[in-house]
């Protein structure tokens, strides 16, 4: 199975979300993004989930890098893929807050496992050069 995860970095910032309490990575932060549907394209599905889950309109950039987790007894492929919006989201559907943070602090938060995976794609793109 695939999955994607929306990375928008700003000014040295990555934007995070954290998800709702229950279920497996209840109340830890992650990159935005969710399953692909069937048929459904990396690109499509990163819009569509910045859509769904925030209301908001992003423009998908190149894949930066690609892991894979286990969940339940499945094999995740997953697709770290840049992402650009204006703003911020007008309302959070699946989560509890949003924030940006810098390199520091992301390798601290309690981030899910399978997005600490993508960590050693991103960290680079946080440095200020």
């Amino acid at each position: 199975m695939r999955s994607v995860a929306g990375v928008s970095i700003r000014d040295a910032l990555v934007f995070l979300a954290r998800r709702r309490p229950g279920g497996d990575i209840g109340g830890k932060w992650e990159f935005p993004g969710g399953k692909c549907e069937e048929g459904e394209g990396d690109e499509t599905a990163v819009l569509r989930e910045f859509r769904e889950e925030f209301g908001l309109s992003v423009t998908a950039g190149a894949i930066i890098g690609k892991s894979s987790f286990a969940n339940n007894g499945k094999t995740y492929e997953l697709a770290a893929i840049q992402v650009l919006f204006e703003g911020e989201p007008p309302f959070l559907h699946e989560h509890v807050a949003c924030r940006w943070v810098g390199a520091e602090e992301l390798v601290k938060i309690d981030l899910a496992d399978s997005d600490r995976s993508l960590l050693p794609f991103v960290l680079p793109l946080l440095v200020v050069s």
